[in-house]
């Protein structure tokens, strides 16, 4: 959603009123022993801020098949553990660019789906793009890596596993997160993630002059009923 360039070993983005909340929660994040999230360094002479590059590979499409193994889904979940864990109970004042969701366990990534996780040899090392973060339920960040990584979107993304295939997934997701939740708990905060997001989209679509978050927002519609059905 931002413009973003690598210079060396740090990566140089825009900035906005967000932007100390996010870097004040990497610094705690740093300091709380979390690996894999970028280091905050400040802001240029204009104003862009400044973060640590992360080495590794983030998937783009076409997704590579490594993004379906069970290794990069259980490193994935046990990474947002240790961040959600890392959070609990920290005071880290905002503004946020995101809404606060109740009730505001943990921050949430907001984002935490394999476009945004780094990998090496097929496991979950990283994260990347923090701006949309905010205080949040745990579930809030774990239905939208299972909406993307199980995956439960009605889109191709993915291999298309038949719907047992992706039951078996989920289960996996939440045991290896470690969480007491079940299938349904998560499947209705997602039902809930999906909508918010859609009126995002539409919302954002003419000011960034990106007319396919329309699209975007009918696919979170779409896939939002159809996590209803049986």
């Amino acid at each position: 959603m931002t413009v973003v360039e690598r210079r060396g070993d740090r990566v140089v983005r825009d900035a906005g009123d967000w932007t100390p909340a996010v870097h004040r929660l990497l610094a705690h994040l740093q300091r709380a022993g979390v690996d894999g999230v970028p280091v905050p360094h400040g802001r240029t002479d204009d104003g862009r801020e400044v973060l640590g590059f992360l080495d590794g590979e983030v998937p783009h499409h076409p997704v590579p098949a490594w993004v379906w193994t069970v290794r990069a889904l259980e490193s994935s979940a046990r990474l947002l553990r240790r961040i959600h864990d890392a959070t609990e109970g920290a005071s880290l004042d905002g503004p946020w660019r995101s809404p606060t969701h109740e009730p505001p366990e943990v921050v949430c990534h907001n984002d935490f789906a394999p476009y945004n996780l780094v990998f090496e040899d097929g496991v979950v090392v990283g994260v990347i793009d923090w701006d949309f973060a905010s205080p949040g339920p745990r579930l809030w960040d774990l239905a939208y890596l299972a909406y993307r990584i199980v995956p439960l979107t009605t889109d191709d993304w993915g291999d298309a596993f038949p719907p047992s295939v992706r039951r078996e997934r989920l289960i996996q997701l939440l045991r290896a997160y470690g969480t007491s939740a079940g299938p349904a708990d998560l499947l209705a905060v997602l039902r809930d993630r999906l909508l918010e997001l859609a009126d995002f989209s539409e919302r954002t679509a003419d000011p960034a002059s990106r007319p396919e978050l329309r699209e975007h927002a009918q696919l979170y519609r779409r896939d939002a009923e159809s996590l209803l059905s049986p």
